[in-house]
């Protein structure tokens, strides 16, 4: 891989640590709990009041589709997070009694390898690993328990990641839900097209939940591709970010049965408790609503769905 690939894949793993920092932030205001992150992030870098509603609609609204999911499917399901980063939604959903039969996280290296280190140098999360006696099995860079998987791999080496998805002992009859939250944009449509395919062909039931930009062709959209590239970030997979129907049409051509999408703006005012958004819009005073509204606009959820068993679930309802 060349010098200028490195530098590309180096920036876009540094997006892992922006997200963290913006998710720690809110959560240190009280947008929402989770006594997990502060324990990988310790900086609370002040973020504006639109960053945090934007994230705070990213949190809840993927949270509550995967509850969903899980309890639809009584807990006989499994969750792939592919370019998880930092995230806990693994102790989140544990906390709140929902199990699923396997929760897989997948990421580069060099960022597994750091959640690797905060996991085993940390009581409270070793804890939710815990599986009956099963021994927790660790290499520098992977962690191995019961239930939850942590898995180095690269994305657009799908040979690797079916190898990596072997070794978490997946079960490919067993109904599956796939997240992605602002991973498939830094890759080729190529790679991205090939990853999609691959889980609709493997899987016979599966759902997958994706966030990321949407509606990028206009100057807006210009402004963020351009802050981006500032930055190292091509958004290599940009061309399908053109809009709703755009998000929609990459699942349909790869195998999937359909696939639906929400601006940002959508799921804040539909898919979220109104007391909820109540409650975090007296945390404090926002200035630029023209600023999220455009900021709503330019982010959707998209979910997709291969569904052999025919549940027809329905996992964007609106109140």
């Amino acid at each position: 891989m060349d010098k200028h690939n490195l530098d590309g894949d180096e920036a876009v793993r540094s997006t892992n640590d922006d997200a963290s920092i913006c998710k720690r932030f809110a959560i240190h205001l009280g947008y929402w709990s989770d006594p997990y992150l502060p324990l990988l992030v310790r900086n609370t870098e002040r973020k504006t009041p639109e960053i945090n509603r934007g994230y705070f609609a990213r949190v809840m609204g993927i949270t509550n589709i995967i509850e969903k999911f899980i309890k639809a499917m009584e807990g006989n399901c499994q969750i792939v997070n592919f370019g998880a980063g930092f995230d806990t939604l693994y102790w989140k959903l544990l906390d709140a009694g929902l199990l699923v039969k396997k929760f897989v996280e997948i990421d580069f290296a060099n960022v597994t390898s750091r959640k690797c280190h905060y996991i085993r140098n940390n009581d409270k999360l070793i804890q939710g690993l815990h599986c009956d006696d099963e021994e927790i099995k660790y290499s520098t860079s992977e962690l191995h328990s019961g239930v939850y998987h942590l898995a180095a791999a690269d994305l657009r080496k799908l040979s690797e990641v079916e190898s990596k998805l072997a070794d978490c002992s997946l079960e490919y009859n067993v109904p599956t839900l796939f997240l992605f939250e602002c991973v498939l944009v830094y890759m080729p449509i190529e790679y991205s097209h090939a990853i999609l395919q691959f889980i609709a062909d493997k899987f016979s039931t599966t759902f997958c939940v994706n966030y990321e930009q949407v509606n990028m062709t206009d100057r807006f959209g210009d402004v963020m591709l351009s802050n981006l590239r500032s930055r190292g970030c091509s958004l290599a997979g940009v061309k399908a970010c053109a809009s709703l129907k755009t998000q929609e049409d990459r699942f349909i051509l790869n195998g999937w049965d359909g696939a639906r999408a929400l601006e940002m703006n959508q799921v804040y005012h539909s898919l979220i408790s109104p007391l909820e958004i109540q409650r975090i819009e007296r945390i404090e005073f926002l200035d630029e609503k023209e600023l999220l509204d455009q900021l709503f606009h330019h982010y959707c959820i998209c979910v997709a769905w291969k569904d052999s068993l025919d549940f027809k679930l329905n996992l964007l309802t609106i109140h």
